[in-house]
């Protein structure tokens, strides 16, 4: 079975349902997909870390697994030392980052100038603090030296609400969710948060190529095993996956979500998730939020 931490019908879910059809195919036996929402994703993870080791639980969940050690106090589990990662499944094109047309920036450059001018003044929403869209803007403040204030919204939708009717100034948000306003016209995309431009929004800069050099923030999804599982299992689960990351009806759907399939080894992998908890410590202390 695969531990999906968000409810049905959300990307994380639709990837694993995705990817278990394809497992169960190949397999010629049912991989079953259990929703476990709830305190960020702690209720799935915390299930998979306790289970046991035997190559019939796994964890899907995103990258939030490498934020939350440097946003929560405490969580009920070790994120490096109890799990036993298996393959960064698929990664984001990244956020697209917008401004409500009454904001006179055309682009990054201009966005960062006139942020700089008038300090405070401009403002950005975010679906929580912690969140990582709150974590990704903050990383534009911290590398551009901007100081954009922080409207912290329950969810998406209210964020959405008011940076259409430019109660809020940006908002980086998901693509598929602006790309219909951008075409409208409705808001102004200044550039994405990835490392390559998106095939839906192609005259779109990356904020790195805009302007901003160094900048990314993307989100990820990967597979993992509880700790102490044999490395015979991660190894036959992750080629596994990656035949069926290979199928062109999975390339599709990751695609039009705004996500391309990865498949990296457990060793890659690895290093992803120690490399981004790092890089969080980093950015929530230079930002003095303190964990929750």
């Amino acid at each position: 079975k695969v531990i999906v931490t968000f409810p049905p019908g959300g990307t994380p879910d639709i990837y694993g349902r995705i990817l278990a059809q394809e497992l169960s195919n190949l397999w010629k036996q049912p991989v079953l997909v259990e929703n476990k929402p709830g305190a960020s994703g702690n209720i799935g993870t915390e299930i998979v870390a306790k289970a046991a080791p035997d190559g019939y639980t796994m964890l899907l969940t995103s990258s939030g697994h490498a934020s939350l050690p440097s946003v929560m106090k405490s969580l009920p589990y070790d994120p490096v030392k109890d799990f036993a990662p298996v393959t960064l499944a698929a990664r984001s094109v990244g956020f697209v980052l917008v401004v409500h047309p009454s904001v006179p920036a055309r682009s990054v450059k201009e966005l960062i100038a006139l942020a700089k001018s008038q300090p405070g003044k401009l403002s950005y929403g975010s679906t929580g603090v912690g969140a990582v869209v709150h974590l990704a803007t903050e990383a534009f403040n911290t590398m551009a030296g901007t100081q954009i204030a922080h409207v912290p919204y329950k969810g998406t939708a209210g964020a959405i609400m008011d940076i259409m009717t430019g109660r809020i100034d940006m908002f980086i948000m998901v693509g598929t969710l602006a790309i219909e306003h951008i075409r409208s016209g409705k808001l102004r995309a200044l550039g994405i948060t990835g490392e390559t431009r998106w095939n839906q929004l192609p005259e779109v800069p990356t904020i790195a190529e805009a302007g901003l050099k160094g900048y990314s923030y993307v989100v990820w999804y990967g597979l993992w095993f509880p700790a102490g599982t044999p490395n015979e299992y991660i190894t036959r689960i992750r080629s596994e996956v990656v035949r069926a990351l290979d199928d062109p009806e999975t390339k599709k759907v990751f695609a039009d979500q705004g996500f391309v399939g990865v498949g990296s080894t457990p060793q890659e992998f690895s290093k992803t998730i120690v490399d981004d908890i790092e890089f969080h410590r980093r950015l929530v202390k230079q930002i003095g939020l303190a964990p929750q």
